[in-house]
C-alpha cells in the first residue's frame, strides 16, 4: 500500500460529508428545512459560512514598521472599518493588545464568541479574523504555528487536516511572506519546535 507524502499537502479545500454525493445531493440531504425553526438554523447556518467566506477573502493586515503612521498610512481602510481612534492604533503597534500571533482590533467585539468577554479563539483563528494586526514581534510565535500545522500533518488523515487547518495554514505562509527574511532567520532560532511553545488543548496536543 502506498504511502501518502506528507512533507507537504495539496488539494481541494472542500471536503463533502458523503464523498459519494455531489454538493448538490448533499445540501439537498443534509440542509432542506421542514419547519420554521429547521430554515432559521439553516439561514444562520448559510449567513456564518458566508461571513467566514468573507474574512478568508479578507487580506491579512501585516505592518513591517511597528509605529502608528505605518498602520494608518497602509491600511486606511481598516482604520475606518473599525472605528480605531490614536489610542487604540497606538496599543495595536505598541503590543498592550497582543494575543499569541497578532494584535487584536477588539476582544470583546464578540466576532468568535460571546460579546463582552474576551475572545475564546484558538490561536489560528486570528490568521483569518479581520480584527488582526501582524506585526514583526509577532514572527517568532507565527513561525511555531506553522511548525504546529507541519506536526499537525503528519499525524491527521489529509481530509481532517483540512478541515480543521486548511486555510490557515495556507494564510500562514502570506502572513510571514510579507515579513523580511533576514527576521524570519533571526526569528526561526528562537523556535524549538515543540507543542509547549503553544497555548494548546490537551486535545490539540501533537505526538
Amino acid at each position: 500500500m502506498a504511502t501518502r507524502d506528507r512533507r507537504a499537502w495539496t488539494g481541494q479545500g472542500r471536503a463533502t460529508i458523503d464523498p459519494n454525493h455531489s454538493p448538490q445531493v448533499e445540501s439537498d440531504h443534509y440542509l432542506t428545512a421542514t419547519t420554521p425553526s429547521q430554515q432559521r438554523a439553516v439561514e444562520a447556518t448559510i449567513e456564518d459560512a458566508q461571513h467566514d467566506l468573507l474574512r478568508r477573502a479578507h487580506p491579512p493586515t501585516v505592518i513591517t514598521d511597528e509605529d502608528a503612521a505605518a498602520l494608518a498610512r497602509d491600511y486606511p481602510q481598516l482604520i475606518a472599518d473599525l472605528e480605531l481612534d490614536d489610542t487604540v492604533i497606538a496599543e495595536l503597534v505598541g503590543g498592550e493588545r497582543d494575543v499569541f500571533t497578532a494584535a487584536c482590533a477588539d476582544q470583546l467585539s464578540g466576532l468568535h464568541g460571546p460579546k463582552g468577554k474576551p475572545c475564546p479563539a484558538r490561536p489560528w483563528v486570528c490568521l483569518l479574523c479581520p480584527l488582526a494586526v501582524f506585526a514583526p514581534r509577532h514572527a517568532s510565535n507565527l513561525l511555531r504555528l506553522r511548525v504546529f500545522f507541519s506536526r499537525q500533518w503528519q499525524q491527521m488523515p489529509a481530509a481532517h487536516f483540512m478541515a480543521v487547518f486548511g486555510p490557515y495554514s495556507q494564510r500562514i505562509g502570506e502572513v510571514l511572506d510579507r515579513f523580511d527574511p533576514v527576521l524570519l532567520a533571526a526569528a526561526a532560532a528562537s523556535v524549538g519546535g515543540c507543542d509547549e511553545e503553544l497555548p494548546l488543548r490537551p486535545e490539540e496536543a501533537t505526538r
